[in-house]
């Protein structure tokens, strides 16, 4: 699966938010920003973006991803740094 074809699905999920995505075959790295991350905690965040690609995890079109959550203003610190 492309790395683009991933970032559609997150999009359709999630399009509220911003996504970077990197890799191929099936390793990815997610970056996801948004506002629906605010005061959240980090398992909740993962399990947002964990549910855009369930389905592709459990047929194994997906195997592994790393995720990073961000909302706007810590990317914003996160990318100046």
């Amino acid at each position: 699966m492309d790395a683009s074809i991933v970032k559609t699905l997150l999009e359709g999920h999630m399009s509220d938010c911003e996504f970077h995505v990197e890799g191929e075959g099936s390793h990815y790295d997610i970056q996801a920003i948004g506002d629906v991350f605010e005061g959240l905690r980090p398992v909740k965040k993962q399990q947002l973006v964990y549910a855009a690609l369930s389905d592709h995890i459990a047929d194994g079109s997906i195997h592994a991803v790393n995720i990073r959550t961000y909302t706007p203003s810590e990317w914003q610190s996160q990318s100046q740094d």
